[in-house]
């Protein structure tokens, strides 16, 4: 017979962790959207003091220098900030799935324990 109580208290239960795992992708969303603006923050005052050195230098080897070096360290930061934003994209996923972790153990050993029997 179909059970009210149970069925409320399992509603409640799936409503806490869908509460849970929500935040979790919020507070990592808002994270990696800060991490970017701050890079990109970097990153553009970086471009404005590099261009004010190439206003100033006088001859053509020099300015092939400063850009040949300008752009290697963007460079290097591009892909630091790209590994670290991946990693914050990992973090994010995963915890956003920890709410869901003991749920999906406990399904997996009643799927298991009814295969077996």
């Amino acid at each position: 017979m179909f059970n009210f109580e149970d069925a409320n208290k399992q509603g409640k239960e799936a409503f806490d962790l869908m509460l849970k795992s929500y935040s979790a992708m919020t507070k990592g969303f808002q994270a990696i959207a800060s991490e970017t603006a701050e890079f990109t923050k970097k990153s553009f005052d970086e471009s404005v003091a590099h261009l004010d050195k190439l206003s100033k230098v006088k001859s053509v080897e020099a300015v092939f220098e400063l850009q040949t070096s300008y752009a290697k360290s963007a460079y290097e930061a591009y892909v630091a900030e790209a590994q670290k934003i991946g990693e914050m994209y990992a973090d994010l996923a995963k915890g956003a799935y920890k709410p869901y972790e003991a749920p999906v153990a406990k399904a997996t050993a009643a799927a298991k324990a009814a295969v077996a029997a």
